[in-house]
């Protein structure tokens, strides 16, 4: 007797439909698989032969034969386990085919007849609802997960038996709705408790931040340590608005994939915060592996991930992240599949400005060598730095500012809000990062952030002036940007326009842009940059660009954009 049951086979996000075929004919006892099963699938033989014996259930005694089509796809993992034993049932007349008719299944096998969940579930929901199957049938561990794909009738049970009498009578499957919020990533995504308004001075940081947020461009922080690289960092997430439930879908799918949702979690609500460790390997940070998951870089998906000690990973490692940062997505290519992860994130990373950290540092002495700070700057390609549109040099934070978090009257109270005198906190700007967020979205081609504007498009959206137009064209001249750079300082300027509520785009923006452009061109000049102008920046002045003024428009533009900021 022929019995068929559905299920489906995961290629990175992409969910790929499988039909199990069980056949049970005369021959000797045995159990024969086809169709490109891996190891896991292989040995789901035994796990299936001692569910059944230890469920009560007939194995039959003669020769059976599983296919699991189409038989030119590898099938990977225990998820096959479910469906095998259904159709194994059907087969050896324990249950009605009808039953099977138009039911998806996935689930691991214990020998005890227990069902154990599986990675992946969410995406295999989605493609279940996609293909019109009549129900899903899954461990009960996942059925939280499963459940939050809306229009499709997911099945759970604990066992075997159990997912039997469900498919007898589908209301012995009834459970109550998911959470809207699971408990999943609660460390990978903290960062709400973190307050802008703990930041002391710093003011042309924060304001690198806020356009980060606005515009979703990366961001790199360069400064000796304890200048509060990281502690910026880690208050982004507190700028940056809710997940809309397409977001948090996609999010949730991704680290369905990689395995890492816990039990019972719901929807990921919380934009994810990655912060891989600088030793990471190459398949670590943007993915891969034998059976190929999603890295760093797409689990950080509409979010942010800080590179911390940017310069102490490996150049080949950071070189890797080039293209991904440009197109929003990772390929990941094996001999027999190639697989696609989503990663369109927000990039900051912290560095010091070399090994020993001191460099350009006003108070203490650098200890390193200039071959020593080349070898330190040459992990950091320039079409690396190319691709990240906000550079800023940080320095130590004036002594008068840090005294202010310690008074007792800088601190503000549930009946104050805002202390007297105490730096803006992250209600406040991440209400202006919404305003500009909005406006642009309402502009924008397809909705997308200022960083993703298709270049076609800039000429159409960005509205710039003459003035702004002259200014950027002198400074691509004069700082010798590439063609990249040019159009992602304009990227900026039109966030930074977006910020101030401006339809055009004038020459302040773009000046003001152009603060934030420390290390074009320059390669090891960054010297320059940081031992002469590192203190300027921390105080919120704008660093001049090696060689000078930007002829007769900057000066004049930077003031107002300075005063501004400081």
């Amino acid at each position: 007797m022929l019995a068929r049951c559905g299920s489906a086979g995961l290629r990175g996000l992409e969910v790929l439909p499988v039909t199990v075929e069980v056949d049970i004919g005369p021959g000797l006892p045995g159990l024969l698989m086809v169709g490109l099963a891996d190891a896991a699938v292989q040995e789901s033989r035994e796990r299936v032969r001692g569910a059944l014996r230890n469920s009560g259930l007939k194995v039959p005694l003669t020769r059976v034969v599983v296919s699991l089509a189409p038989a030119d796809l590898r099938k990977e993992g225990p998820a096959f386990d479910l469906p095998i034993a259904l159709g194994l049932l059907g087969a050896s007349g324990q249950l009605p085919l009808e039953q099977l008719e138009g039911v998806w299944s996935a689930a691991e096998l214990g020998l005890d007849g227990s069902l154990r969940p599986v990675r992946g579930v969410l995406a295999l929901a989605l493609a279940a609802r996609s293909q019109g199957v009549r129900a899903l049938l899954v461990a009960s561990a996942n059925a939280t997960e499963a459940r939050l794909v809306e229009g499709l009738t997911v099945w759970a049970a604990g066992t075997l038996k159990e997912a039997m009498a469900v498919l007898a009578d589908p209301l012995l499957a009834a459970s109550p709705p998911p959470q809207p919020c699971g408990r999943a990533l609660a460390a990978a995504t903290s960062g709400d408790s973190l307050d802008l308004a703990e930041v002391r001075g710093q003011m042309h940081g924060r304001r690198a931040l806020e356009i980060a947020a606005a515009g979703d461009h990366h961001l790199l922080l360069v400064g000796p340590p304890g200048t509060g690289k990281t502690m910026l960092a880690r208050r982004l997430l507190s700028l940056l608005p809710p997940l809309e439930h397409r977001e948090a879908l996609e999010l949730t799918q991704l680290h369905s994939v990689a395995g890492l949702l816990p039990e019972g979690a719901g929807l990921i609500r919380r934009r994810p915060f990655r912060s891989p460790h600088h030793s990471c390997s190459a398949a670590a940070l943007i993915g891969g592996g034998t059976l190929p998951r999603p890295g760093e870089l797409s689990l950080a998906h509409n979010g942010v991930l800080f590179l911390d000690e940017l310069a102490e990973f490996r150049r080949a490692v950071l070189d890797q992240l080039r293209q991904p940062l440009e197109e929003g997505e990772v390929w990941i290519s094996r001999t027999r599949q190639r697989c696609r992860f989503p990663c369109r994130i927000t990039l900051v990373g912290a560095t010091n400005p070399c090994p020993c950290g001191w460099w350009g540092d006003p108070e203490r002495p650098c200890r390193c060598g200039e071959a020593e700070r080349r070898r330190y700057w040459g992990r950091l390609s320039g079409p690396l730095l190319d691709r990240i549109d906000l550079q800023v040099v940080m320095s130590r934070c004036d002594p008068h500012d840090l005294a202010g978090a310690y008074r007792q009257d800088s601190r503000p109270t549930q009946m104050q809000g805002q202390a007297p005198g105490a730096p803006e906190g992250s209600r406040s700007v991440a209400e202006r990062v919404l305003v500009a967020r909005q406006r642009s979205a309402a502009r924008n081609p397809g909705g997308c952030g200022n960083a993703e504007l298709p270049a076609a498009s800039l000429a159409q959206t960005l509205q710039l002036d003459a003035a702004a137009l002259a200014l950027w064209e002198q400074a691509i001249r004069q700082r010798h940007l590439s063609a990249r750079s040019g159009a992602r300082l304009l990227r900026v300027a039109r966030t930074i326009s977006d910020l101030e509520q401006q339809e055009r785009l004038g020459p302040a923006a773009v000046a003001e842009a152009l603060t934030y452009r420390s290390f074009d061109g320059l390669g090891m000049g960054a010297e320059a940059e940081l031992s002469g102008s590192g203190a300027a920046a921390g105080r919120g002045r704008a660093v001049q660009p090696p060689g000078g003024e930007m002829g007769p428009f900057l000066p004049g533009i930077a003031e107002g954009v300075i005063n501004r900021l400081g």
